[in-house]
């Protein structure tokens, strides 16, 4: 039987630390996956649900964005430790009716954690907080349609802001895009702004389109595999298998990140016997405890020491701006490059050895490149190295940002981006929409306007706004200033805790769930689309699919003889239109019957061919900004715990950092924390310091002593987004600096 909710809310009073762990997954991984299935689903849905994520003519899990292997090559269990927990979230037997409304004041829920609301269970009818109320309380579908339409009518439409999360599917996507340029606006702000917005300038930048280069197979086959800034034990379980197979064909590993992760010291696959009974595999061959930001002095260092082993062949014929480049790379002043980066000269030069030596490598990232002021150079300066060994369009070799949520690639694809898609104009021609030219506002330009009073609505589709974005007070201060919020949702979150003057809560289908319009698909990290069915009853008979929230706003809102009804009734409908209007998606209907589905075509990966100006890959030159903290001071990076993914909080325990019962720990190491004149389990309060005095205040956080690079610290999102100033943001992408906070650590009350 599946447990109750909980009722007490107990945060960090247990809190408890331990000792790291030194492995991943292995048997505790299954064990602890099975049982938040069991507390959220009982034993036997479990099993049933469990056994179709990620399988053929199954559901794609609610996670992460990592790919699966071909149908006949996937185990019966394509599934992860955190990829249970996801699913159990979603086929959680929990259930928030309009009792609950009624018990809890939006007072009460804006009290309580992020863990405790999660952990409510599913929404199963929409609902209403009203002006003059401080509770939410039941709405007619049709009433709620009627009043959202008539406020988005009441305004002007750059008045209005629609942010996505990245679980909503293709089909959703594309529709609330088309509604939203029907409207009037390009006002569409989406989790990418947060995450992986960095890596998409520096690739059209640098290689003509925002994706990465590389397949599954090319990581199953490649020799040298770097990955940097990335944690995938915890945010990529499934990664570790792919990894462990490149390892186990030959491959070398190397792993520069600020701390070490248990995920790349050893995985313990637990669908093979040496992952249940052996040691597992050891995957970091080098480990690099780079400083936090110490990245692009580090790979203007790796490019320096290979130059003299350029593929001249592959610059000459596929890149320009080699000559620039060399020239800035001629010389590294190493004395700067080991202080920046806390890294000894012989560990860079081991590694330009191997990357030397290798004849295909792939280097990976994640946010721990993507979320700093110079993060579209650091990326800029990794497709650099790439390629300067022509290790761009060639099996087992290339460019990998490792993405989140499930669909946050697809959810681009389809044109959820605040500019106009390149392909608008084919908007306009198919379906007679005029689609504004005017840029509109990414998540922290809608903060802004949200805060200044310029945007008086707020939609969002998916997500938990207020926990995912920076400047915590800021940010719901912002959302309080609204005179409308919308939220479409399967669970609670904080942000339905901070509504406007008025908010709604539409509940809506899950992955995981039956819909009679048929399969939606969803597009992977690696650019494969593919169809994603789910298979249980609806959590409530009263839910319905984003697509068609959406598109029964749409009828409520525009003046339009779309077939919206239409569209919402049949996903093949809705594709047949994707396929008219986005590249690559001609046929999209027979392409994505198959089990496989297909993969999208990328320019640089299937032929070198390279959609920039001049046609070519093109080199850069990356200024260096040295970086020198106060005295002190730490640097300190957001990251996320292990019983967690993106703002959903499975638990209270990171075990692999030896973190139980708690979240409020700051990791600092031991060097600092006697220089700081603190001790090991000392309560701080954590300052945050940025330009012209300003200030952001975390209390009551635990000291932790852990192996991080020395001047470095870490804690979990989102309980450390309070000290991101929304202004500070990352040169070209705006992008939050969740990794680049400098602060000071005071003795708390």
């Amino acid at each position: 039987m599946a447990k109750n909710a909980p009722t007490d809310d107990v945060g960090d009073r247990d809190l408890h630390v331990g000792t790291p762990k030194q492995a991943a997954a292995g048997v505790p991984g299954v064990l602890h996956g099975l049982a938040a299935a069991q507390q959220q689903m009982g034993v036997r849905r479990s099993a049933l649900t469990l056994l179709k994520v990620n399988q053929a003519g199954g559901f794609d899990c609610p996670g992460c964005a990592w790919p699966e292997p071909a149908p006949g090559k996937r185990s019966h269990f394509e599934f992860c430790e955190n990829g249970a927990k996801a699913v159990a979230e979603e086929a959680t037997l929990r259930r928030i009716t309009p009792e609950f409304f009624a018990n809890h004041s939006i007072s009460d829920l804006a009290g309580r954690s992020d863990y405790w609301l999660g952990q409510q269970g599913r929404l199963t009818s929409p609902v209403i907080k009203r002006a003059d109320s401080d509770h939410y309380e039941p709405i007619a579908w049709d009433d709620a349609f009627t009043l959202i339409a008539g406020q988005l009518n009441a305004v002007e439409p750059d008045q209005s802001v629609f942010y996505t999360s990245g679980r909503t599917s293709n089909e959703a996507a594309f529709a609330y895009q088309l509604f939203v340029r029907a409207y009037g606006t390009n006002n569409l702000p989406d989790c990418s702004n947060m995450c992986h917005e960095s890596s998409g300038v520096a690739l059209t930048q640098t290689i003509g389109i925002g994706k990465g280069s590389v397949t599954l197979e090319d990581v199953h086959e490649a020799k040298l595999i770097i990955v940097v800034g990335q944690n995938p034990g915890t945010n990529h379980p499934r990664m570790l298998t792919a990894l462990e197979k490149a390892k186990k064909a030959g491959a070398t590993i190397v792993a520069i990140n600020p701390l070490p992760e248990a995920g790349l010291l050893r995985f313990k696959n637990p669908q093979h016997p040496d992952g249940v009974v052996g040691k597992g595999t050891s995957l970091a061959d080098v480990y690099m405890p780079v400083k936090v930001g110490g990245d692009l002095p580090l790979f203007a260092a790796l490019g320096h020491l290979l130059l003299p082993h350029a593929d001249r062949a592959f610059i000459d014929s596929y890149t320009a701006g080699f000559a620039e480049y060399s020239r800035a790379r001629a010389t590294v002043d190493w004395a700067m490059t080991e202080e920046q980066t806390g890294l000894e000269r012989a560990q860079i030069e081991q590694v330009a050895a191997l990357m030397a030596q290798s004849e295909a490598t792939i280097v990976c990232w994640a946010m721990g490149l993507t979320q700093r002021s110079d993060s579209v150079p650091t990326i800029r300066e990794v497709v650099n190295v790439q390629l300067l060994r022509g290790m761009v369009g060639k099996p087992g070799a290339g460019l990998c940002p490792v993405r989140g949520h499930s669909n946050v690639q697809g959810d681009r694809t389809m044109g959820i981006v605040e500019r106009p898609p390149p392909w608008s104009a084919n908007i306009t021609r198919e379906l007679g929409i005029d689609v504004p030219q005017t840029h509109g506002y990414d998540v922290v330009d809608a903060i802004r306007a949200m805060r200044d009073g310029r945007a008086k609505i707020f939609m969002a589709v998916g997500g938990n706004f207020a926990s995912a974005a920076p400047d915590t007070d800021v940010t719901l201060a912002a959302l309080a200033n609204c005179d409308l919020t919308v939220h479409v949702s399967t669970k609670l979150n904080r942000t339905h805790a901070t509504p406007g003057t008025v908010s709604l809560i539409l509940p809506c289908l899950g992955r995981t769930e039956r819909d009679p319009a048929g399969s939606v698909t969803v597009e992977d990290s690696m650019s494969a689309v593919h169809a994603s069915t789910g298979r249980l009853a609806p959590a409530s008979p009263d839910l319905l699919s984003e697509l068609t929230i959406i598109s029964r706003l749409a009828q409520a809102t525009l003046s339009s003889d779309l077939p919206w009804d239409s569209w919402a009734a049949s996903y093949p409908a809705m594709r047949e239109v994707i396929a008219r209007v986005v590249p690559g998606f001609d046929d999209y209907e027979a392409k994505v019957t198959p089990r496989e589905g297909f993969t999208l075509p990328h320019g640089p990966r299937d032929g070198r061919r390279f959609t920039t100006p001049d046609g070519k890959a093109q080199f850069t030159v990356n200024q260096i900004v040295e970086r020198h903290l106060p005295p002190g001071r730490l640097m300190l990076q957001t990251m996320r715990s292990h019983d967690q993914y993106n703002t959903t909080i499975y638990g209270m325990d990171d075990r692999y950092r030896g973190i139980s019962n708690g979240r409020r720990v700051v990791f600092v190491a031991a060097k600092d924390i006697a220089a700081l004149g603190l001790a090991d389990g000392t309560m701080v309060d954590i300052i945050s310091e940025w330009k012209d005095g300003v200030e952001r205040r975390a209390p009551g956080f635990r000291v932790v002593e852990y192996p991080i690079a020395v001047g470095c610290a870490g804690a979990y999102f989102p309980e450390a987004n309070v000290l991101v100033p929304l202004d500070s943001t990352a040169e070209l992408s705006n992008t939050p600096t969740s990794k680049e906070i400098v602060v000071r650590l005071e003795p708390a009350a």
